[in-house]
């Protein structure tokens, strides 16, 4: 334990250092770190999908950096400095879990989840999805929005409900497109078919954003391979036919699965 202390120590006092001493941290406010720190939590997200270690150690290194530096900028303008920020998610944690600091009794993770939404309630919020930032992106915030009103109850009973939700929401946002129907109305049954299909992927223990993400890596795999190969084997890609093209798709597909064409 001293030695993470003494390490915390250390990047604090580097972060006084580089406040006071460095032109381009010394310019530095929360709004000009905001975008970076975004950049920053990508990378880690990156790092975790790729399974890479090392990497999501350097990146959390960074993460921290920014987590010190806003704390530095609090301190500046004396509203709070790292003591404060650290205090506060203490609170927050010990009072957020009575089973662990208290006499609350739980039998499952989902009592803690059930627990941790009545107590935020308790604490001022009117709503439970107050907690779910604005600016989160769509299929993120679908999944949290969704987690969120499970802890208090509102949840499908059954899996095969969720699905039978999921063609209802199809079969009408095929109905519009086949009836012509104007773009907002085809937006907004898509919008549907997408938060059903967010619901369902809840369900199954897999949170889509982080599917729909390795099969965006893997469709990029498969077409630089096809972009690649057709050029080898002296073919423009704008030139060939759809069925040319898809044959050098299945060729990387069976690389992919240890099969040489």
């Amino acid at each position: 334990m001293q030695e993470k202390l003494l390490a915390f120590e250390k990047l604090l006092k580097i972060m006084d250092n580089l406040r006071s001493s460095c032109p381009w941290d010394k310019e530095q406010t929360f709004e000009s770190l905001r975008h970076l720190t975004i950049e920053e939590v990508y990378e880690l997200s990156d790092a975790i999908l790729n399974k890479d270690m090392a990497a999501i150690k350097g990146e959390l290194g960074d993460l921290m950096l920014h987590l010190v530096f806003y704390a530095k900028l609090g301190s500046e303008i004396e509203r709070f400095d790292i003591k404060d920020v650290l205090d506060k998610i203490s609170e927050k944690l010990i009072h957020r879990h009575p089973h662990i600091f208290g006499d609350t009794t739980v039998t499952s993770a989902k009592d803690v989840l059930h627990n941790w939404e009545k107590l935020k309630l308790k604490e001022g919020r009117s709503s439970i999805l107050e907690g779910v930032p604005k600016s989160l992106p769509p299929l993120v915030k679908a999944y949290r929005i969704q987690e969120k009103a499970k802890g208090v109850g509102f949840e499908w009973e059954k899996r095969e409900h969720v699905w039978d939700k999921v063609i209802e929401e199809l079969n009408e946002l095929q109905h519009e497109v086949e009836n012509n129907a104007d773009k907002d109305k085809m937006e907004d049954e898509l919008g549907d078919l997408l938060f059903a299909l967010t619901n369902y992927a809840r369900y199954i223990g897999v949170n889509p954003e982080n599917a729909l993400e390795k099969t965006n890596r893997k469709f990029i795999k498969r077409f630089q391979f096809i972009e690649k190969q057709s050029a080898l084997d002296g073919h423009k890609l704008e030139d060939m036919s759809l069925d040319a093209m898809e044959a050098y798709w299945v060729q990387a597909k069976g690389l992919e699965n240890g099969f040489d064409y």
